[in-house]
């Protein structure tokens, strides 16, 4: 027993002092942070596997280092329960939360997914309408084209019925023109047949009692 704390006596006269670093307890177990280099020293703290320390002094030969943690307790702990490196447990914890992170990122982004899908849904639909009232007034556009056309159509026709109307109408006036040209010429025709007549008629009175009167004469010459 005297020889065993000769011994770490020595060590720790031995121990050098090396330059602050940080180390991380080894393993998914508790160790412990003792108030000497000695496993029989007083339990100050058990530390889970993954605390960072701070490396205060080490001896090779007691195979302890002095450490002090983030909470500012100074304490021993066997060297070999430390790594330069976190633990596999600590890149697991920490490849478990940014999977965790990720897991909630891509559950917002699933929601914003569907929040997309369903206005993209909505979208569809507004479309889905907007090209049936696109077609309807187109269709309503083309009948208002082929009403625009047949009423141009309609009134040309009009407009010809008109030049027909007025051209009859001409045609109308220029047969009633002849017609009573015809008429004047008739009754000018009537009247110069009534003077030829009456004409006649006093000639026929001039010359019948003539010949009425010779057939006289000759008859009494007869006797």
């Amino acid at each position: 027993m005297k020889n065993l704390l000769s011994s770490l006596f020595v060590l720790l006269i031995l121990s050098a002092n090396v330059d602050a670093a940080t180390v991380y307890v080894t393993d998914d177990i508790k160790f412990t942070l003792r108030s000497t280099p000695s496993n029989r020293s007083k339990i100050l703290k058990m530390l889970p596997s993954g605390t960072p320390l701070t490396v205060l002094e080490e001896n090779s030969e007691s195979g302890y280092s002095k450490v002090r943690t983030n909470g500012g307790v100074e304490g021993y702990i066997l060297t070999r329960h430390t790594s330069p490196k976190p633990i596999s447990r600590w890149y697991l914890d920490r490849a478990n939360k940014k999977l965790a992170e990720l897991q909630e990122e891509n559950k917002l982004f699933k929601e914003e997914l569907e929040q997309l899908k369903g206005n993209n849904t909505q979208a569809l639909s507004s479309n889905q309408t907007l090209t049936q009232e696109r077609d309807r007034l187109s269709n309503e556009l083309n009948d208002l084209k082929q009403t625009a056309a047949n009423a141009v159509q309609l009134k040309h026709q009009r407009d010809q019925l008109q030049e027909r109307v007025i051209s009859v109408e001409r045609e109308l006036q220029q047969v009633k023109r002849e017609n009573q040209a015809l008429v004047d010429s008739t009754n000018q025709d009537w009247f110069l047949y009534g003077g030829l007549l009456a004409l006649f008629g006093v000639i026929l009175g001039f010359i019948l009692p003539k010949l009425s009167w010779r057939r006289k004469t000759s008859n009494w010459d007869t006797f």
